[in-house]
């Protein structure tokens, strides 16, 4: 659906316009349109693509969805691919953001997204001295805007992955199994949280050094500040990665001690069956001519060996802690 269609010049906010308006206002000197749309139908993305001229093969990945954080450059205009990535509860959604920017227009396209960008547009009309920029200054707060996101998410993380660790180590909370796929579950978030922000180092790069587009050109300083951002969002994400794998160790370990001890505890017990059993046997034998069978006190001096040497067995490995 339409979300706003916006004309801007010279960096103040100009009037909005109905869709089918907008080429009378491309041509206009200092203009730039700001289109948002959600969701958007085919219908509605054509309809763009007819106002902007935009590229057909980025137009394509816009109705497709499902592409990987990327940009593109189409002549004189950009296209870029953001993921959104949301909370939701303790679980995290994904989204997608296509923005298509050209000399006088920003398209931007939410897909899958529940969160909205109203505050960015906000926040641009509230700084006409850097929106006299253009759509270069546009792009900059959508990628400024949708990388701080990230920050919440990976917080929430943290907080997940301190509250397992505390499990860790208290039985009282339940089965390790339950710990391990808690971690995974971690796991999998953060591969995610990963798959959105690992391009994005490489991606903002390119719009701050070397060869900038002219779209972007005096816009520089901004984007490396969203440059470094991204950066830090990697070294965090790798580092909890790595505390997660660490965690997964050692409850892995926990699982094969706490399994040690039980082997050790059924052993123990079946050393103790064992050796009423081996005698209980030996005099379960059908011979006629065996020691202590017609003895009167043979069947309770045969107990009293049992229990002595139970006894004895049970004291000592009580002792190494088996029992």
């Amino acid at each position: 659906m339409l979300v706003r269609c916006t004309v801007y010049q010279k960096g103040r906010k100009l009037c909005d316009i109905p869709p089918d308006e907008i080429h009378e206002y491309l041509d206009e000197p200092g203009c730039f349109v700001w289109v948002a749309l959600a969701d958007a139908e085919p219908q509605i993305l054509d309809k763009m693509q007819e106002q902007f001229g935009l590229h057909p093969l980025a137009v394509e990945d816009a109705r497709q969805g499902h592409q990987r954080p990327k940009l593109e450059e189409y002549g004189d205009s950009l296209f870029v691919v953001m993921h959104m990535i949301e909370l939701d509860g303790e679980d995290v959604r994904q989204g997608e953001l296509h923005v298509f920017v050209g000399p006088n227009y920003v398209l931007s396209v939410r897909i899958g997204a529940r969160q909205t960008l109203q505050e960015v547009r906000a926040r641009s009309e509230r700084e006409p001295e850097l929106l006299r920029n253009g759509a270069g200054y546009v792009l900059y707060a959508l990628m400024d805007a949708v990388v701080d996101r990230y920050f919440p998410v990976l917080h929430a993380l943290e907080a997940q992955l301190e509250t397992v660790e505390e499990r860790l180590f208290e039985r009282a909370t339940g089965s390790p199994w339950e710990v391990l796929k808690a971690l995974y579950g971690i796991k999998r978030k953060l591969a995610l949280l990963k798959h959105a922000v690992s391009p994005l180092p490489e991606i903002i790069g390119r719009l701050f050094g070397g060869r900038v587009p002219h779209l972007t050109s005096g816009m520089q300083e901004h984007f490396r500040d969203v440059y470094d951002h991204a950066l830090r969002l990697n070294q965090s994400i790798d580092s909890l990665s790595d505390t997660v794998i660490t965690a997964t160790s050692v409850n892995l370990s926990m699982i094969s001690l706490a399994e040690n001890e039980t082997m050790k505890r059924l052993a123990a017990y079946g050393a103790l069956v064992a050796v009423p059993t081996m005698i209980a046997g030996i005099y379960g034998m059908n011979f006629q001519h065996m020691p202590e069978l017609a003895t009167r006190w043979g069947y309770p001096l045969t107990l009293a060996v049992m229990a002595v040497i139970d006894g004895y067995l049970f004291y000592r490995l009580r002792k190494a802690k088996w029992l």
